[in-house]
């Protein structure tokens, strides 16, 4: 069984070493770092139990051991965890839970020895944090993409810091798909005093506020046609005209782009300049989504946790239920859906630790409550369907476009979908 698993485990991309006997173990700990230890309770030499309390005694902190029993020894197991230990399995061995158990402990065990990063313990994450001191030593633009909620003002943000560790220069942000043209133009420009209705007095533009720091434009892709011309001179000249103003403005700032949208797409469609695209495109980060890195979602779990435990005199933590049902679930608003999930849960808990229910009370991730009523297969398809998309909608604030871009599916087919479920 040892060799089976040990082989098993190096598949899965997991380092294992295998000791056949107790004493072998200890004589080889503290050589090594582990995450994990899956220990029988019946060794040739010393049964599981002693040896666990002789580490015990001698650790101040044991990686998270799984023990391995025999229906004989439950009680023993049972035993086990009252003084510490994480899990047990019966034999014969479900591998597959096995396999299961040992990757949610290693998550937890990364997620507590990597907090000093900012951005993910993911391996994407954690190579865009590695380029972010080379990218800060020149002001060249930025351009970062990803899906809406995947934190990209939080790499904005950090890159700023690599640049600018104090935080003594301005650090602007506009939503680019917040504001009107009109809007936008007086936002981004400033304007001079009668420049139009309601215009008593002069105002400086964030061009001008962001002057010797960082302009951060979120959601670029949503400029008009209009916009993305006055923005390209703006990057090229680098200087600004107030509106109603004739005299040009000098700015030095560090211009980073979001968006969710594929601007390489819209350039080929013709709904965004080529020009513009080289200009801001000159650096690329993109950050993946949430579903496709979960080695992220226990690590910002455990920090959205810890920052509402530093705020509140009520101290939360997850389930060990919780936190698979978090590696469960799509996250089809990324962070900020995360976010919100643990906070809607801290807030209505009345225990200190979270439980799965409490995470996804309404989430489509539990259809047996659709059970009683359906009458086919179909309708119960269906009724999972309007359920994901209700919820897809709500995260993302009933924002069509973000909601489609969220689902992988286009505008137009969001919108016959929502016609056809009645949501």
């Amino acid at each position: 069984m040892g060799e089976a698993l040990s082989d098993r485990f190096e598949l899965e991309d997991y380092h294992c070493d295998w000791f056949q006997t107790g004493q072998a173990a200890i004589s080889a700990w503290g050589k090594k770092h582990y995450d994990v230890v899956i220990c029988d309770i019946q060794l040739p030499d010393i049964n599981g139990e002693d040896l666990f309390k002789q580490l015990k005694a001698s650790e101040v902190t044991l990686p998270h051991f799984i023990f391995t029993t025999g229906y004989g020894t439950i009680d023993r197991a049972v035993r086990l965890l009252k003084l510490g230990a994480q899990d047990y399995l019966t034999k014969p061995l479900d591998i597959h839970a096995l396999l299961k158990s040992v990757q949610m402990l290693c998550l937890r065990s990364l997620s507590q020895v990597t907090r000093e990063t900012t951005l993910g313990i993911s391996g994407a994450m954690r190579n865009i944090e590695t380029l972010l001191p080379r990218i800060a030593k020149t002001p060249t633009s930025v351009l970062i993409t990803g899906e809406s909620g995947v934190g990209k003002e939080r790499l904005a943000r950090a890159l700023r810091s690599q640049y600018d560790a104090e935080q003594k220069m301005p650090f602007i942000t506009v939503n680019c798909g917040a504001l009107t043209e009109s809007l936008l133009e007086a936002e981004l420009f400033g304007y001079a005093k009668g420049a139009f209705t309601g215009a008593l007095r002069e105002k400086r533009g964030l061009f001008e506020l962001a002057n010797g720091g960082t302009l951060f434009l979120d959601e670029v892709g949503e400029m008009s046609a209009a916009m993305q011309v006055k923005l390209l001179r703006a990057i090229q000249e680098r200087q600004i005209v107030r509106v109603g103003a004739e005299v040009p403005i000098q700015v030095d700032i560090r211009l980073i782009c979001a968006t969710h949208q594929d601007l390489k797409q819209m350039v080929e469609a013709g709904k965004f300049r080529e020009d513009l695209y080289y200009r801001i495109h000159v650096i690329h980060l993109h950050i993946p989504p949430l579903r496709e890195r979960k080695e992220d979602i226990l690590w910002l779990a455990g920090n959205l946790l810890a920052d509402w435990n530093a705020a509140n005199t009520d101290s939360r933590s997850l389930m060990r239920s919780a936190e698979q049902a978090l590696l469960n679930y799509p996250w089809p608003g990324n962070i900020r859906e995360l976010k919100h999930c643990l906070e809607r849960a801290c807030i209505l808990s009345q225990q200190t630790e979270l439980s799965a229910e409490l995470l996804f009370d309404d989430a489509p991730s539990r259809p047996e409550t659709f059970t009683e009523s359906l009458e086919s297969l179909s309708e119960y398809i269906q009724a999972c369907e309007r359920k994901y998309i209700g919820n897809c909608l709500r995260v993302n604030e009933g924002r069509i476009n973000d909601t489609a871009t969220a689902l992988g599916i286009s505008r137009k087919n969001l919108w016959e979908k929502m016609k056809k479920l009645g949501v």
